[in-house]
């Protein structure tokens, strides 16, 4: 959130002077933390799918982008060591269409079967005045969730030190963010035109839902030592800064080979590797900060729940993030 708006809606902390239910921390964080009183926090967190809603309505695909529906607002809500217990659902439609209701909801049932959270409710709009889409099937779709967490289990980058390793947890794909301009990218070649190197079509590759990380990074909270936990979204890995704040520590990267769809994109549009560092999560979905010691441990649980991790460096004295070298945030 941008600091301006941070600091406007900041100053409704006080509406909740000396009553229950006031924030605990900051905006800026992956969720707002609620405090519930003794030892319980409620944490929040809203999301959309953004403009993979649009190649969906190209490719007339709609059973996938739900799980990216609850994917972005459950893996932001994790990150605090929260678990993720609740959602509520948006949809915006140009028209009418129960198929694509259906569809919808068929994708957003299966991320919250892998998330273990209950859809409690939600809402549909019909607003063909504002949305519009491809074939007349446009449609936004949005989540907000709730997580519990006791006070003393929540992760919010503070214990990161100088020393602590990062580990990077497997992306599936582009996940949720990037896709304006991936979709500049292949503006003019056909979605359904299939691609050797990423033995699919085009927009199949794009439409791979997100990776739920909710299970693994709870069973790692509760097993392992950790001192931050980053989803990579928009801005990539430059959000991974907003763990440690005005403290001045530097996020030294060095990536794995990325996927082939990073490889595609890249090639097909030319676009320079600060770039790519800066809008795409380039293979790695979830990054975790934590003592050497703890990295063999919080793998094996990773990989126990079918997620590849890679070591991809360690905080040191500075500020920002470096990706391969290149400064990606300051």
């Amino acid at each position: 959130m941008q600091r301006s708006l941070a600091e406007t809606f900041g100053a409704t902390f006080r509406n909740r002077d000396g009553k229950g239910g006031a924030p605990l921390k900051p905006i800026g964080h992956y969720s707002g933390v609620i405090d519930l009183g003794g030892e319980d926090c409620l944490t929040l967190h809203t999301d959309g799918v953004g403009s993979k809603v649009l190649v969906a309505q190209e490719m007339d695909k709609f059973d996938t982008v739900g799980i990216d529906c609850v994917a972005v607002t459950v893996n932001d809500l994790v990150c605090m060591g929260s678990e993720p217990v609740a959602l509520l659902d948006y949809i915006a439609l140009e028209r009418q269409d129960d198929t694509l209701i259906e569809q919808l909801a068929k994708g957003i049932v299966e991320g919250a079967r892998l998330s273990s959270t209950a859809i409690v409710g939600g809402e549909t709009a019909v607003l063909g005045d504002m949305v519009k889409g491809a074939k007349g099937k446009g449609f936004d779709l949005v989540s907000m969730g709730v997580g519990l967490v006791k006070k003393n289990a929540i992760v919010d980058g503070s214990d990161i030190a100088e020393g602590d390793s990062i580990i990077g947890v497997a992306s599936s794909g582009l996940h949720s963010n990037g896709y304006t301009l991936a979709r500049r990218i292949v503006k003019g070649r056909s979605l359904r035109e299939r691609v050797d190197s990423l033995s699919s079509t085009i927009g199949d590759a794009l439409l791979t839902p997100t990776a739920i990380y909710v299970k693994p990074t709870l069973e790692a909270t509760r097993r392992c030592e950790l001192h931050g936990i980053g989803h990579i979204t928009g801005g990539s890995f430059s959000k991974l800064s907003r763990l440690v704040g005005e403290r001045r520590l530097m996020f030294d990267i060095v990536l794995p080979p990325p996927p082939p769809i990073f490889n595609f994109l890249k090639e097909e549009g030319d676009v320079s590797e600060r770039e790519m560092y800066r809008t795409f999560n380039m293979g790695v979905g979830l990054c975790l900060c934590l003592p050497e010691a703890e990295s063999v441990r919080a793998s094996r649980v990773f990989r126990s729940h079918g997620f590849a991790t890679f070591p991809l460096g360690s905080v040191s004295r500075g500020r920002g993030v470096k990706v391969n070298g290149l400064p990606i945030s300051a």
